[in-house]
């Protein structure tokens, strides 16, 4: 692994994040899957349905050995079931100490009380499987996104041990964000996904005409550029902190 072959997965993984947003734009907010105690529900197993619906996806893809692979990490790890399926061996790029890097709950926060409201139209249409199954398809990749800075961090470090090396030692958290921090990538990184949001949320007609109005557009532009600046790239940023000040655990 080396820096090129991250940026080519991060610049896909911006696909699968727009993506994912444009499908649950299809669906109102839906308030009542979030919803905690959950209404009208006795007895519910969880704080919301969309705890449920989450946490029960989990544990069938536990069975499956989806978090068997380094780059996933879920949001309930607590009492997961083990593998059914045959395991991968999985190529050992990451300092084991990555493993307990898990921002998933700064990550649910963020999706459902800031970034959801700018993508979704209030209102209750009462597809709450289906909404939920959104839901979790878009805190998927926007988590793989961020705990991805686990790699992004190894790569660096791999390319500078001495210079990181310093900075590890001497626990100098700060230090370890300014050298982490490069502006005018970030700032790339904001347009193109802001670019792209554009292209895929535009209506195509069969005469090759495309709507590019506002009005027209599947989600807004800006709002995917605004997820990359304020919550995305900082807490890729933080992960990238926390794994480089345990690397050398």
């Amino acid at each position: 692994m080396d820096l090129e072959s991250v940026r080519d997965s991060l610049i896909r993984q911006e696909d699968t994040i727009i993506f994912s947003l444009i499908e649950r734009a299809k669906f109102p907010i839906n308030s009542w899957a979030n919803a905690s105690p959950q209404n009208g529900v006795d007895g519910f197993p969880a704080p919301s349905f969309l705890h449920f619906f989450v946490r029960e996806a989990e544990a069938l893809h536990a069975k499956a050995g989806r978090y068997e692979n380094p780059e996933e990490n879920p949001f309930f790890p607590d009492d997961l079931p083990s593998s059914i399926v045959p395991s991968h061996d999985y190529k050992q790029v990451l300092h084991p100490a990555g493993s307990s890097i898990n921002v998933n709950k700064s990550i649910w926060d963020i999706y459902f009380n800031k970034l959801l409201p700018l993508v979704a139209a209030e209102g209750d249409d009462g597809n709450y499987g289906l909404t939920a199954a959104s839901d979790l398809a878009c805190l998927q990749a926007i988590s793989r996104r961020i705990h991805y800075g686990k790699f992004v961090a190894e790569v660096k470090f791999k390319d500078a041990p001495d210079e990181y090396g310093s900075a590890i030692r001497n626990k100098d958290s700060e230090g370890l964000m300014k050298m982490l921090t490069f502006e005018a990538v970030e700032e790339m990184v904001k347009k193109r996904v802001e670019k792209k949001a554009m292209v895929f949320g535009q209506e195509v007609s069969l005469n090759d005409e495309v709507n590019k109005t506002k009005e027209n557009r599947k989600i807004d532009p800006s709002v995917v550029s605004r997820l990359y600046e304020e919550w995305v790239m900082p807490l890729t940023k933080q992960v990238e902190v926390e794994y480089l000040l345990r690397r050398l655990d």
